[in-house]
């Protein structure tokens, strides 16, 4: 009897042993975790995205589950690098990156990547000659940003003439999209013969917006047109044009169809954007990362690009 006792309570310690080891992380079958890591929430674009990755995650709850963040600014790149960091610590299986910066967040990425972790880049692509230094791939999952500001500026140039005057208010001039969108307003505006008077950053913010737009006004007092790289410096141009009291006189276009813009698409004040489905960027980026963490497929085996849509947005779309 004392023998089977002791056998018992063997047998109950090994149990309680092997039930603990169960319960750690290393042998828990726990759904993964996904870090969306974002841009300024203070701009629209960015709150949409979050809200359309957080209603998917709502709708596959039992699949995976989501740690969204984002900056206070655009160009907080340090606090982004720092947010990837802590993804990494919290040990999740996946990012989907929305880089404040092309370059500066590469060296980051790599150290997510050495540890195991899948790593796919949404709305800002990042630079391909860094990534290639570092060995590394990594998916864009987005529109082509080139091709949509063409399509603004084909749009605007109808509405314009030959020899007319226009400036650009770009991005962040270190990101990927910023660059393109301002190269599809440049071919736009090649190909109707208006020459582009300036090119300068308005940050994607609609304070530095306004500015740019309030001095490229005072600068060039024929200018007929205004091409922002996205409606939130859109909104601080039709302030700055509205100011200079030329409302009407000069075009406004930008780029996101965010809430904000829609009104002014209505009546007028702007004349054009271009729509990138922001609700569904986070969401496409999150859906290639389930269907590589189900099939175990290593960072270096995921595409290379998936392109989403990108289209016309005017008064009269539907």
């Amino acid at each position: 009897m004392p023998f089977f006792t002791r056998r018992s309570v063997q047998t109950a310690a090994a149990l309680a042993v092997l039930g603990g080891l169960l319960a750690s992380p290393a042998f828990a079958q726990d759904k993964p975790k996904i870090a969306l890591v974002m841009k300024s929430l203070a701009n629209e674009f960015f709150r949409t995205m979050e809200d359309g990755a957080k209603a998917h995650q709502k709708a596959h709850a039992s699949e995976y589950t989501l740690v969204a963040n984002g900056i206070k600014n655009e160009t907080d790149t340090a606090a982004q690098i720092k947010m990837i960091e802590q993804a990494v610590a919290q040990k999740v299986n996946a990012i989907v990156l929305a880089p404040a910066d092309s370059k500066a967040l590469v060296p980051a990425v790599k150290a997510a990547v050495d540890k195991g972790i899948l790593v796919v880049n949404i709305d800002n692509r990042l630079d391909t000659d860094a990534l290639k230094e570092k060995n590394l791939t990594v998916p864009f999952v987005g529109p082509d940003n080139r091709a949509g500001a063409k399509l603004v500026g084909d749009y605007l140039a109808k509405s314009i003439k030959a020899g007319d005057k226009v400036g650009i208010i770009e991005g962040v001039s270190t990101t990927f999209n910023a660059q393109q969108r301002t190269l599809g307003f440049q071919d736009a505006m090649k190909a109707a013969n208006i020459k582009v008077v300036g090119v300068q950053s308005g940050q994607w913010e609609i304070e530095k917006g306004n500015t740019i737009a309030a001095g490229m006004l005072r600068e060039h007092p024929d200018l007929v047109a205004l091409l922002a790289g996205n409606d939130s410096m859109a909104l601080g141009a039709v302030a700055a044009v509205k100011a200079a009291g030329k409302a009407g006189k000069v075009q406004v276009v930008g780029y996101d169809n965010i809430n904000a813009i829609k009104p002014m698409l209505a009546d007028g004040r702007v004349l054009a954007t271009a729509d990138q489905y922001a609700a569904k960027q986070a969401v496409f980026g999150i859906e290639l990362v389930q269907k590589a963490l189900a099939a175990k497929t290593p960072q270096a085996q995921l595409p290379a690009e998936v392109k989403t849509d990108v289209v016309l947005v005017t008064k009269d779309s539907k």
